[in-house]
């Protein structure tokens, strides 16, 4: 129980930290404010070297982790499009990033509580995703 736990709480990890990448990619070439545009460039950082540790798990345990689901990446990259089409500004990305960050976050206490059995290290990977987006939600309230 403790493996199988362990592994889908990591993939779901996993499927998070790409999707927060992808969002960041996204968005960074409409960013205007410098200081906006390296938090997010840090932040996507963060991610890839939580993501490295994470594939390092995962090849413990012989899984080769888990993509975003599509249909979800679809429409956040149109909402993405929409809304910067509509309004190409730092306050809407800043909106963007912090809905995407808020789901995030909500998603993965759902799969701590969930994979309650996961042994500690993954559920500290996944703690430490959800304070990357807690952090960035912060740090970014002054572009709303």
């Amino acid at each position: 129980m403790i493996e199988r736990d362990t592994i889908r709480l990591l993939r779901e990890c996993d499927a998070g930290i790409k999707m927060g990448i992808a969002s960041i990619d996204d968005v960074l070439g409409h960013v205007k404010s410098k200081k906006l545009c390296q938090r997010l460039a840090d932040c996507k950082t963060e991610h890839g070297q939580l993501q490295g540790e994470l594939q390092r798990m995962l090849e413990q345990y012989r899984d080769e982790g888990k993509d975003p689901n599509p249909i979800a990446k679809g429409m956040s990259w149109m909402k993405t499009n929409m809304k910067l089409g509509m309004e190409d500004s730092d306050a809407t990305i800043a909106d963007l990033m912090t809905d995407g960050c808020n789901m995030g976050v909500k998603s993965l206490n759902r799969y701590l509580n969930q994979y309650k059995a996961a042994d500690e290290v993954s559920k500290d990977i996944a703690k430490r995703l959800i304070h990357l987006e807690e952090q960035l939600t912060t740090d970014i309230r002054g572009y709303l």
